[in-house]
């Protein structure tokens, strides 16, 4: 990591590191929203593109909305499989 990154998102920055570490930094990048952004809701994350090894010729984000719908319908799935339920009925 960057020390610009580890010095704006000092707890982010090691999670990141490590899953890098783990995996290396194409999953970072393709399961970045799914696996590490929502850690947000516990500290300061930084954006995709903000990841020194993120090349926008090679790598798209999502924008506010789109992880905002996408989230919304894991919630949604999380609640019918808790619930037994089935959208459709």
């Amino acid at each position: 990591m960057t020390e610009t990154l580890a010095d704006e998102y000092p707890e982010a920055a090691s999670y990141i590191q490590q899953a890098v570490d783990e995996h290396g930094e194409e999953w970072v990048l393709e399961n970045y929203y799914q696996q590490l952004y929502p850690l947000g809701r516990l500290m300061k994350m930084p954006e995709k593109d903000e990841l020194p090894f993120y090349d926008a010729d090679k790598h798209d984000t999502m924008t506010e909305k789109e992880r905002i719908e996408m989230y919304q319908a894991w919630a949604e799935y999380r609640e019918n499989l808790r619930t037994g339920t089935n959208p459709s009925e």
